[in-house]
C-alpha cells in the first residue's frame, strides 16, 4: 500500500495527487493503480527510455478524453526528468529524457499514459542506432493476417542479413526493430527503410502497402517507415497506450508469434503473469546487436 504526502499518497517518492480518479473505465484502473503498475515494472521499462529523447502521450481527463502528444518538457513539474541540451532542437522547448523510475512516475502524475522514443540516443542524436517498422493493417482483417506480415517482414530482413526483434504494438499491429551501429546518417536509415517498404509491398502487392492513408490499406496491412527519421518516435517497449482495456506493447521472441492472439494480448491487469512466466528476455541481445546497412543490401532492395 502507498504510504502519503498529505493527502497525496506515494508511489516511490511521487506523490499523486487524485489517485482515485479513473483513468479507464473499460477496467476500471484509477491514476494511482497505472502509477503502481509503472513502478512494478520500472527494471523493464526504463532501460528502453533511458538515454532517448521522450515524447509523452497525456491523457489528464482518461483515455475517452482528449489526449496530447507532448515531445518538451515545458512547465511541467518533473524534477527528475532530464533536461537535454537545447542545441539538440534550437527551435523549440528542450527535449526531454527519463532516465530513471522517478521521472516515469512523476510523468505519470502529470497525466501521461504512453511514453515514445526516438530512434537515436541524445549523446550521438545525428546517428540512429535502430530502424523500426510499424505494421498497421486495415482494422477489418484477421488477426492471422498481420502474423503473415510480420513473418514475411522479418524473412527479407533475414535475407538481408539483419537482426531484428519484434513486439506488440498494443493496438492492432506489430513492431519490428532492427538495431543498428551508429554510423549512418537520418537520410540513410530513412531511404533504406523506404526502399524496404516498398519492396515489401511490390512482392505481395494484394497483402502489403507502403503508402500511408486508409484508402491504401483496404485489405492490406501498411508497413509503416516513415518513424525512421530524426523526430519521430515510437510507442516505447512495456509502456502502457492510451486505449480502452489499457494495453501494453510487450516484446516477445519469433517462436510466440503462432501463440499470439492480438497485439494487445497483454495489458495492465495481466503483464505481470507474462513477464513472471518469462523464461528469458526475448529482447536480452537486442541492446548488444550492432550492424551495418549495406550497398549490396539496396541493390536487392531495388532489383525491380
Amino acid at each position: 500500500m502507498a504510504q502519503s504526502r498529505g493527502r497525496r499518497p506515494l508511489v516511490g517518492s511521487v506523490g499523486i495527487s487524485n489517485p482515485q480518479r479513473v483513468i479507464d473505465a473499460c477496467s476500471g484502473t484509477t491514476k494511482l493503480q497505472l502509477a503502481q503498475f509503472y513502478q512494478r515494472i520500472d527494471r523493464w521499462l526504463v532501460p528502453q527510455l533511458a538515454k532517448r529523447p521522450l515524447s509523452l502521450v497525456r491523457a489528464p481527463d482518461g483515455v475517452d478524453g482528449e489526449t496530447f502528444f507532448q515531445r518538451h518538457c515545458g512547465r511541467l513539474k518533473m524534477p527528475h526528468m532530464r533536461l537535454l541540451d537545447r542545441a539538440l532542437d534550437p527551435d523549440h522547448a528542450r527535449l526531454m529524457q527519463a532516465d530513471n523510475a522517478e521521472a516515469v512516475l512523476e510523468a505519470v502524475q502529470m497525466g501521461t499514459v504512453e511514453f515514445h522514443t526516438w530512434n537515436a540516443r541524445s549523446d550521438r542524436i545525428e546517428r540512429p542506432d535502430r530502424i523500426i517498422f510499424d505494421l498497421d493493417p486495415d482494422p477489418a482483417l484477421p488477426w492471422a493476417r498481420m502474423v503473415d506480415a510480420t513473418r514475411m517482414t522479418l524473412q527479407l530482413l533475414d535475407e538481408l542479413g539483419l537482426d531484428a526483434f519484434i513486439k506488440t504494438s498494443g493496438g492492432r499491429g506489430m513492431h519490428i526493430l532492427v538495431p543498428l551501429d551508429r554510423r549512418h546518417e537520418w537520410e540513410q536509415v530513412r531511404c533504406f527503410s523506404r526502399a524496404f517498404s516498398e519492396y515489401l509491398a511490390r512482392q505481395a502487392p494484394q497483402r502489403i502497402a507502403a503508402k500511408m492513408g486508409p484508402q491504401n490499406r483496404v485489405g492490406r496491412i501498411f508497413v509503416d517507415y516513415l518513424r525512421n527519421q530524426k523526430g519521430a518516435s515510437t510507442v516505447a517497449a512495456y509502456s502502457v497506450r492510451a486505449r480502452p482495456g489499457l494495453p501494453v506493447s510487450v516484446p516477445i521472441a519469433r517462436d510466440e508469434l503462432n501463440e499470439l492472439g492480438s497485439a494487445a494480448q497483454w495489458t495492465v491487469a495481466n503483464l505481470a503473469q507474462r513477464l513472471a512466466a518469462l523464461r528469458c528476455d526475448p529482447w536480452a541481445r537486442q541492446g548488444v546487436v550492432r550492424q551495418r546497412l549495406t550497398r549490396t543490401m539496396l541493390a536487392k532492395l531495388d532489383a525491380e
